[in-house]
């Protein structure tokens, strides 16, 4: 249901946060600096975006699932066949979501789909079940 896609999404959020912390820190420790300013802070957010990348990829494409979903018993699945994602659709699918879930678009789009799925899910042929 969107609750537990939505709940799933808020713990999602909390995780991201840890992984950038620590990320960021890693990051200043290699610049030597604690200070990012100039171009430096536009190479942080590339890292910042990479690492995101790595993390959802390799959770989605290994078992389908982030931590987030495991907590709450959701799998991210091809919409064909239900197996697992390509690693295209995968990667079309966290570009997507990096655009519309920040924007809330992809959110108010499940509302009126017809199978409440969100923007990026249908972008990606992406679909998210229950994990028995």
């Amino acid at each position: 249901g969107m609750l537990r896609r939505l709940a799933s999404m808020l713990y999602e959020s909390i995780l991201l946060f840890a992984i950038a912390f620590l990320a960021t820190w890693l990051f200043q420790f290699a610049a030597g600096t604690l200070r990012i300013e100039g171009w430096r802070v536009h190479v942080l957010q590339l890292f910042l975006l990479t690492v995101f990348a790595l993390y959802f990829l390799w959770c989605w494409l290994r078992s389908g699932q982030t931590l987030a979903m495991k907590t709450w018993r959701i799998r991210l699945v091809s919409k064909r066949g239900h197996g697992k994602l390509a690693p295209a659709a995968a990667l079309l699918r966290f570009a997507c979501a990096v655009v519309l879930v920040p924007t809330t678009i992809g959110i108010f789009w499940a509302m009126v789909d017809r199978d409440r799925q969100f923007l990026h899910d249908r972008l990606a042929g992406s679909l998210l079940i229950p994990a028995g």
